[in-house]
């Protein structure tokens, strides 16, 4: 009985080193095996020093000396909009809102140079837009507003390297005034307003005054040339007669008369309603004359 109660405890004995054997090996492989998820970075240690940082998929590290002491997710992440004042070169406060983009790529230095990442991008954030603006007049605040984003993110860029971060982006969401300036600008505006539209009218004013003196301008030039041409005929019919004269002699300058004549008597019947024409004796013997003569040469 004893014999067999002996082979019995050693029979257990054996078999709990083997399960207690087993159990260790297992903790053992489970503790070197990490498996790291594709958006994050593990920080492992090793005796509290950095030993690695483990990038995403199946990783090992030694059981029971490393452990992951920090789980970094890579994601990019966005700070809380942030407000702050500011004076403007030409003296005016402004509330600036501005929203910051960043994430993290190496891990290292972010765990062990930095302890409040947003907190400090935020201070960082701050420092420079007041900064910038400083150097800036309102309107150029007000209006260029990406060269100043651009100045923004460069200057956080170069400081938050440091700390093993990326700024993917910042943005000025928005400029505020306080109600004193905001009156006086909007008083300056419709003062400008104003000032423009008597611009226009005063333009247009005097536009019409140059477009009537263009075309009195033009008028006259028209009447120019068509007394212009109207000299040209007479001229032309002048010496017309004058050649007609020469070579048929007086007989040419009666039928002229002549043709002068009636058509002077032909005006004067064409006058409207119920009139009395005089003409005296001598008057109706040239024009018989005329009649005839213009009858001969037709």
């Amino acid at each position: 009985m004893d014999d067999l109660t002996l082979a019995l405890t050693d029979l257990l004995s054996r078999n709990l080193a083997l399960i207690v054997l087993a159990i260790v090996i297992f903790l053992a492989v489970s503790s070197a095996v990490r498996i790291v998820p594709q958006s994050e970075k593990f920080v492992v240690e090793r005796f509290g020093r950095l030993r690695a940082v483990l990038g995403p998929g199946i990783n090992f590290i030694v059981p029971f000396l490393d452990r992951v002491a920090h789980k970094i997710s890579v994601l990019e992440r966005q700070l809380p909009t942030n407000s702050q004042d500011a004076i403007t070169a030409d003296n005016v406060l402004v509330e600036v809102e501005t929203s910051v983009f960043y994430r993290i790529i190496e891990p290292e230095k972010t765990v062990y140079r930095i302890r409040d990442v947003d907190a400090a991008i935020a201070t960082t954030v701050a420092g420079i837009v007041r900064s910038e603006i400083g150097t800036m007049e309102l309107d150029q605040v007000q209006s260029n507003r990406a060269p100043l984003i651009n100045r923004i993110r460069e200057s956080l860029a170069n400081v938050v390297d440091d700390w093993g971060i990326e700024v993917t982006r910042a943005e000025i969401l928005d400029v505020n005034l306080d109600d004193a300036t905001r009156a006086a600008m909007l008083q300056q505006l419709n003062a400008e307003r104003a000032r423009r539209a008597q611009v226009t009218e005063a333009e247009g004013k005097r536009r019409a005054v140059e477009l009537a003196a263009d075309g009195e301008l033009y008028a006259a030039e028209q009447q120019a040339k068509a007394r212009r041409v109207l000299a040209e005929a007479e001229a032309y019919a002048t010496t017309a007669i004058a050649e007609a004269i020469a070579k048929n002699g007086l007989e040419a300058a009666q039928y002229q008369v002549a043709l002068k004549q009636v058509e002077a008597l032909t005006e004067v019947g064409r006058g409207e309603g119920r009139q009395t024409v005089i003409v005296p004796a001598a008057a109706l013997d040239a024009f018989s004359d005329a009649f005839g003569l213009l009858k001969g040469r037709g």
